[in-house]
């Protein structure tokens, strides 16, 4: 029997769910110049399902336009249908970007920081995940045992990244139960956010396609280690290519322009928590003593870090100034990647156009300082829950002219039904509604 190969166009929605409508292969080069209709309420879809109380209701109509660049495709051989999508920005029908459109709104913050600082971004997303087929067994972590038990997922999903035109680095059994780590090399401004979407994406394929379930939910329950989306960043020269971020007169080797634009993300880290580790069992992760994030304070080589000075690796004979980077470490997948770099580029631009000092490296761990040390370097502890969190985002007003009045109530909304809803769950129960969500 004849088949007739789908395309998705997809955005990855205010839930950090990836939803869209397909359309035949062969209509891609008419789809690419006049999108896909869709509807505003789409975004108020939860990540467990239902929808939010909408601004829009019934009424209006967007369009999603695709992205050429963004396509990945996967064939899994002719017995299975290839995996094959392409991310778009949702529009107003006169072409301008709708606010509310999580990809569209973060390339408006990467063009207002290249225009307003001349600067570019470039970032990987480290991904942990939960391979549901894998036996849990006592002291797993990290080894070769774990590696041989996840059987051929990795040498397919590696194969399947490498298809979609990522760039490989490492695949690991990580700490947690049934856990493993992927990571990618860096892209550019918005395709590094694509990229995060194609890793998750290729993981739950090729997992579907091997009879298993790959999760990327923040956790799989109270007692366990959670899933963590760990964004490696830098920013160089837009017009030179150089990198900003190395200068070794300068404090821990940080440069002026990058200490800016860290003091920013540590200025709103809890206030972005709300848009960075998006859902309530997000906050089971970040506490004290569980190798997450629990402060807004830049460490050196501190895996406990909110923000993180990455080591470089002079033997290997590359130049220091391109090895150093950044990482931000309160994020995790319940949270669109787009909005994760939205919400880093709305607090690096806020630290840029004050302009805010280098921040001070914390040396050591927050919860075993006084107040009075915690406040003399300007730490503090990240919002508990996912509504603590709300409340600190709807309250920083300094977000307000880089994300909009239009996205952030619409975002407010959403999240707010959605921490309601789970609030008459156990903490077991909700965790199991994201395992499966996610």
């Amino acid at each position: 029997m004849k088949r007739e190969e789908i395309i998705m166009l997809c955005t990855a929605d205010l839930a950090g769910q990836v939803r869209g409508k397909g359309f035949p292969a062969a209509d891609l080069a008419s789809r690419l110049r006049k999108g896909i209709g869709w509807t505003p309420t789409n975004s108020m879809i939860t990540a467990n399902g239902p929808i939010a109380p909408t601004p829009w209701g019934p009424f209006g109509d967007t369009v999603l336009i695709p992205d050429g660049s963004s396509r990945v495709r996967v064939d899994f051989g002719p017995d299975s249908a290839a995996t094959h999508f392409v991310m778009g920005d949702i529009r107003t029908l006169d072409g301008e970007r709708w606010p509310v459109c999580p990809r569209g709104l973060c390339k408006a913050l990467l063009d207002a920081l290249e225009q307003r600082h001349g600067l570019k971004v470039k970032a990987a997303f480290e991904h942990e995940f939960i391979l549901e087929s894998v036996e849990e067994r006592p002291n797993a972590s990290y080894a070769l045992d774990s590696f041989r038990r996840q059987g051929i997922f990795a040498e397919t999903y590696l194969a399947a990244l490498k298809t979609a035109g990522l760039e490989l680095d490492t695949f690991m059994p990580e700490y947690g139960p049934k856990q493993y780590e992927v990571t990618v090399g860096p892209a550019e401004g918005i395709a590094a956010a694509d990229q995060a979407i194609a890793v998750r994406e290729i993981a739950r394929a090729v997992a579907h396609h091997l009879g298993t379930r790959a999760s990327f939910t923040p956790i799989l329950r109270p007692d366990a280690v959670g899933n963590g989306v760990h964004v490696h960043f830098s920013l160089f020269d837009a017009a030179t290519g150089q990198p900003s971020n190395y200068d070794p007169q300068r404090p821990n080797g940080v440069a002026d322009t990058a200490g800016r634009f860290l003091a920013g993300v540590l200025a709103l880290m809890p206030a972005i928590t709300a848009m960075t580790a998006a859902s309530p069992i997000s906050y089971l992760r970040l506490t004290p003593n569980r190798w997450s994030a629990a402060y807004n304070n830049l460490g050196e080589r501190d895996r406990e870090a909110g923000l993180r000075i990455c080591p470089v690796f002079p033997g290997s004979g590359a130049d220091i100034s391109r090895q150093f980077h950044f990482e931000f470490r309160a994020a995790d997948a319940a949270a669109s990647p787009y909005l994760v770099m939205a919400a880093l580029i709305a607090a690096g631009l806020y630290g840029l156009d004050e302009p805010l000092p280098t921040p001070h490296v914390c040396h050591g761990a927050p919860q075993n300082m006084s107040d009075s040390e915690r406040r003399e370097l300007s730490i503090e502890r990240l919002p508990q829950s996912l509504s603590e969190a709300l409340d600190r985002f709807e309250a920083e007003e300094k977000l307000i002219s880089f994300l909009g009045e239009e996205f952030i109530a619409a975002y407010l909304a959403h999240k707010r039904f959605e921490a309601s809803a789970m609030s008459d769950l156990s903490i077991e129960e909700q965790c199991e509604r994201y395992r499966l969500a996610y």
